[in-house]
């Protein structure tokens, strides 16, 4: 380890980081306001855009990436299943495993409520160059790689939930 000390963060750095927590926050509150015009809970909504990104996966790997138990997962899918926007599959290399499959993508009301953010984010792109729009595209996916780097952390160092503590 090294006796110096950390270098001070330059003030375009300090912006950086402040106006990426800002867009953190903006992210979640539109995406807690896309889940409650689909009727459905902001977990729910969440681990349906995960499986957006991430693709077909296994109970238990939705729970690893949600945070969620595996009884909250199970009852999460039943309620997504429910609803149609995901649909289980038997894992053809482990027929014990079940795969969640997202289906939500045939949804008009999905389809409909992203249309407008989309566009909006296309006209925004369209004022960036080609090289432009690369390099920011590689800050965000390593900004993705830290921020799953800090979530990995922090459910290893997770304290009890105190609503749940009875003393």
């Amino acid at each position: 380890m090294s006796n110096h000390p950390p270098e001070q963060p330059t003030e375009q750095q300090e912006n950086l980081t402040m106006s990426m927590r800002g867009l953190g926050n903006r992210t979640v509150l539109y995406q807690q306001s896309v889940a409650a015009s689909l009727g459905l809970y902001n977990n729910d909504f969440l681990s349906v855009d995960i499986l957006h990104e991430k693709g077909p996966v296994t109970a238990g790997e939705l729970s690893r990436l949600t945070g969620l138990t595996t009884g909250s997962v199970t009852s999460l899918i039943d309620r997504l299943e429910k609803n149609g926007f995901v649909r289980r599959q038997q894992d053809p290399h482990d027929r014990r495993k079940v795969i969640i499959v997202p289906i939500y993508e045939d949804k008009e009301e999905v389809r409909q409520t992203y249309l407008q953010l989309h566009a909006a984010m296309v006209k925004l792109a369209s004022s960036y160059s080609d090289e432009e729009l690369e390099l920011i595209s590689q800050f965000l996916n390593k900004a993705s790689v830290v921020l799953e780097e800090q979530i990995h952390h922090l459910h290893g160092n997770a304290r009890p939930n105190k609503a749940n503590d009875k003393g």
